[in-house]
């Protein structure tokens, strides 16, 4: 690495060009973001008739992010130490891959729980068999989602020369809040319906 390198490398440090890079990239998300209030606008009745669902929202929401940020930053670190690959057959990003989605089968299991017993204390009671097949199809719905988004957005980063530490997050989370809010709300049509 020359001298040369290293000055364009820590010209990419800098705040200006953060903002520079990230001020298109936030505005286009932020607009976005305004899609998954729209989406619930719509399906209002749906959540109004099944109270607890919405017990279920932000925290799926939040979930669907913390996830896929969890998997984007590991992916950037790795990228960062020159040991990732974008390879199918690379098993330390298998590995990540299955730990993201053990945790996302265990918090969503205990999501659909405690929004049931929010549920029996606040809200119209809901079938605990269907609350459960609610919360964990969505959310390992939308786990595989930030999975496919946090690989993608890393790649895209890495391909377009951006430093992916100030790119995936905040694409993977807001893109997550938006797909959340629509496969909650399908999944929770379907087996509603």
């Amino acid at each position: 690495m020359g001298a040369a390198d290293t000055d364009d490398a820590l010209d990419t440090w800098t705040i200006s060009h953060i903002v520079w890079t990230m001020f298109p990239i936030l505005i286009a998300l932020s607009m976005l973001e305004m899609g998954s209030g729209y989406v619930l606008e719509e399906l209002q009745e749906t959540y109004l008739e099944n109270p607890t669902l919405l017990v279920l929202v932000p925290v799926m929401i939040g979930m669907g992010g913390n996830l896929g940020a969890i998997l984007s930053s590991r992916l950037s670190t790795r990228l960062h130490l020159g040991v990732l690959e974008f390879d199918p057959r690379d098993e330390v990003l298998w590995t990540n891959v299955t730990a993201i989605l053990a945790l996302a089968a265990t918090v969503f299991s205990t999501l659909g729980v405690v929004a049931w017993i929010v549920g029996q204390i606040i809200a119209e009671p809901m079938a605990l068999a269907d609350l459960l097949l609610i919360s964990i199809v969505s959310g390992m719905l939308l786990a595989a989602i930030a999975i496919v988004l946090s690989i993608g957005a890393t790649y895209v980063s890495y391909t377009r020369g951006l430093d992916p530490d100030d790119t995936t997050i905040p694409v993977v989370t807001n893109l997550c809040d938006i797909l959340g809010v629509v496969v909650l709300s399908g999944v929770a049509i379907v087996v509603l319906n």
